[in-house]
């Protein structure tokens, strides 16, 4: 293999996958790339996993090979073949590498989105890991509203151009007074139920897309909450509208704007407020965002009678109640 010695990791992907470079990197650096790795990820779709296999990594989403083991694939390669007529591309990668006994290493943030539609619910609720690649732009709708597909990547670049390790992070915190519950996806949306739920609650995505295929339950490989139109389960949403750095302070400042001019109906139990007079939320966080150095928490002011609600995200406290 006619490779410079400064190759470390070689990474599979499709022309319609968007990757943060950035994040890809800083993911890949967690691993001794002079031993042997196959990172990736499986479809967030069951029929899919069952089809191919629930321990492959899908290369839409993209997948990592160290060097060492791109050079045992390869000195392997002709006798796999033979091995497996007729299978090919991600599915002949995995059953090679499995026979020579590299399995698959998990990376969250790489997403092969085996959905259709609003996938708006699955990127508010990301898991604590880097956003590393997006898939499938052709068959879902655009994930921000009132713009087109295109658009839509644009916009969310802006924050990655900012702090790209922050971004779809989730930050969940609560307005006591008012029985609201937040969530941060930032640089991404914020929503704001007029109920209190624990956190494990809205770390579970709400399932504004369908299934790769109409296939029976169990349809994911995660679980979801279900939509309804009870105001007092679903929230008041919100999108990322802007992004201003401050240097000085080490802070970043998202702002975010209503869905739609309309808004849910209260919740009627008590002691629980609505949240009709809100029409932005102002999101402050500290710059250089490090992964891995625990859970962040959040503080909700300005409330009282203004149409922006302030979010400070910083760092937990010491036993600090997060639910």
């Amino acid at each position: 293999m006619n490779t410079s010695n400064d190759t470390r990791w070689f990474v599979i992907g499709d022309d319609d996958t968007l990757f943060f470079l950035d994040n890809l990197v800083e993911a890949l650096g967690r691993y001794d790339h002079k031993k042997d790795y196959y990172i990736g990820m499986n479809s967030e779709n069951v029929w899919c996993n069952a089809i191919f296999a629930f321990d492959m990594g899908y290369g839409g989403g993209g997948y990592a090979l160290s060097y060492p083991t791109v050079e045992k694939l390869l000195n392997k390669m002709e006798e796999c073949i033979g091995r497996y007529i007729g299978v090919f591309s991600d599915l002949l990668s995995f059953r090679c590498l499995s026979d020579l006994g590299i399995d698959l290493t998990l990376e969250k943030g790489i997403h092969q989105i085996d959905l259709h539609g609003d996938i708006s619910g699955l990127l508010s609720a990301h898991p604590q890991s880097p956003l590393i690649s997006l898939h499938h732009f052709d068959v879902i709708d655009a994930i921000f509203p009132g713009m087109n597909r295109q658009e839509s990547v644009n916009h969310l670049m802006k924050t990655a151009k900012t702090d790209q390790s922050r971004v779809l992070q989730q930050t969940i915190c609560y307005e006591k007074a008012n029985n609201w519950s937040v969530s941060v996806s930032w640089g991404y949306s914020v929503h704001i139920y007029q109920s209190i739920f624990p956190r494990n609650h809205l770390k579970r995505p709400l399932e504004t897309f369908l299934p790769w295929k109409r296939v029976h339950a169990p349809l994911y490989t995660f679980n979801t909450r279900r939509v309804t139109n009870d105001p007092c389960e679903m929230p008041r949403q919100f999108f990322f509208d802007s992004v201003v750095e401050d240097q000085s302070q080490s802070s970043v400042t998202t702002m975010y704007k209503v869905k739609t001019a309309s808004s849910l109906p209260p919740c009627l139990l008590n002691g629980n407020h609505s949240t009709s007079n809100i029409s932005q939320v102002r999101v402050i966080a500290a710059t250089m965002h490090k992964m891995g150095e625990g859970i962040e928490c959040c503080d909700v002011q300005n409330v009282s009678s203004t149409e922006i609600l302030e979010v400070k995200i910083r760092a937990c406290l010491n036993d600090e109640l997060l639910a």
